[in-house]
């Protein structure tokens, strides 16, 4: 375990299962349908790439989506700025928007939101983690690993400050890292 992390709350073994779950509701779900899973940079992309190999749904695609409401600090300032948008026309086609946390819900509701106003035919959230404690605006996940309560974590994808997403487990950040 690295040394600037307090505990850890989700190990690679309960990724893997966690994910497996996500993925065969996805499956079950989506099945006969057109589905685009956009990916948000850059948090998403270990859980994105571990859930992507495992949905079998046929007519599916991928793409991204760089928003931030964050910079290089703790709390979300509650301005939303879309710096990559996807590229595939979302028209007529379901959704799944793929993220790593949700936490105020400032910036998973403003790219549903906009995905809509694309004339999706369904925007649907899939999270690894949820913190509700910390919600700003009325969205829930879809599909959603675990529901913690308000810590600061970090690994598989998750960072503070861009460091410690390589990290193969999901774990807490200790306080005098960041405050």
């Amino acid at each position: 375990m690295h040394t600037d992390i307090e505990r850890i709350i989700l190990d690679e073994a309960e990724i893997g299962y966690t994910v497996s779950k996500i993925a065969e509701l996805i499956n079950r779900d989506y099945a006969g349908t057109q589905l685009v899973v956009v990916g948000i940079l850059k948090g998403s992309i270990m859980f994105l790439s571990d859930l992507f190999r495992r949905i079998e749904v046929k007519d599916c695609t991928l793409d991204f989506m760089t928003a931030t409401s964050y910079g290089n600090g703790t709390e979300s300032s509650g301005t939303v700025r879309v710096t990559k948008d996807v590229s595939a026309d979302v028209a007529g086609k379901n959704v799944l928007i793929v993220e790593d946390i949700l936490d105020t819900g400032n910036t998973l509701s403003y790219i549903k939101d906009y995905l809509m106003n694309r004339n999706a035919l369904s925007v649907k959230v899939c999270t690894l983690f949820d913190k509700p404690g910390r919600r700003r605006k009325p969205i829930t996940p879809d599909y959603c690993g675990q529901t913690i309560q308000d810590l600061f974590v970090v690994g598989y994808g998750l960072d503070y400050n861009e460091h410690y997403r390589n990290l193969p487990y999901v774990g807490v950040l200790k306080k005098e890292i960041y405050g």
